[in-house]
Formats: C-alpha cells, sequence, structure tokens
C-alpha cells in the first residue's frame, strides 16, 4: 500500500490547520501593532493588516501543496511519522520567520515614512 496519500492528507491538514491559526491570531493582534504603528489611520491598517494576511495564506499554503512533489515513496509508518514531522516543523520554522521578518520590515519602513 502506497502511503504517501494518507501522508498527504495528513500533513495538509496539519499544515493547514497550524497556518490558519497562527495566521487568526497574528491578524487578530497584528491590528493594534500596525495602528501604533500608524496612529490615527484605522482604515489604512486594517488594509495592510488584510494584505499581510491574504499573503502570508499564499505563500504558506502554496508552498506546502509545492512540497508534496518532493516526497519520496513512503513504504513503512515510521516512514511517515518521520516525514509528517520533518515537513511540519519546516513549516512552523517558515512561519516564525516570515513573522519575524514582517515585524522587522514593517517596523523599519514605517518609521522611515514617519521621519
Amino acid at each position: 500500500m502506497n502511503l504517501n496519500i494518507i501522508g498527504y492528507f495528513i500533513y495538509l491538514s496539519i499544515t493547514i490547520f497550524i497556518i490558519l491559526k497562527v495566521g487568526k491570531i497574528c491578524y487578530k493582534n497584528g491590528n493594534i501593532y500596525v495602528a501604533e504603528l500608524i496612529p490615527n489611520h484605522i482604515d489604512l491598517c486594517q488594509r495592510i493588516n488584510q494584505v499581510l494576511l491574504l499573503g502570508y495564506y499564499l505563500l504558506n499554503i502554496g508552498y506546502c501543496a509545492m512540497t508534496l512533489i518532493s516526497w519520496q515513496k513512503i513504504i513503512s509508518s515510521t516512514q511517515l511519522i518521520e516525514t509528517i514531522g520533518i515537513r511540519t516543523a519546516i513549516i512552523i520554522f517558515i512561519i516564525s520567520i516570515l513573522h519575524y521578518l514582517n515585524i522587522i520590515i514593517l517596523t523599519k519602513y514605517v518609521q522611515k515614512l514617519i521621519k
């Protein structure tokens, strides 16, 4: 039996859940953060945060889907668990890097605009 199909389903379920949950939390808290960076422009802050959320979803879910083509044939349940664990860890790592890069870029860009 080819365990790849089962692995794809489990991997996509886990990673998409993580992506959606983290995106929702970052969006909720990001409104406050962006509003602090750009005071007196609440509408602009919400639009910026919506664009960031959309880009976050597209990039991460697209990356997850694209990684499926690089999986080798999975022949055991141990290999299935290892593959899902490693691939999920990579996604979590990428999400954390993107989060910190967004904060750094937003902070520096907005500070330049304010000055």
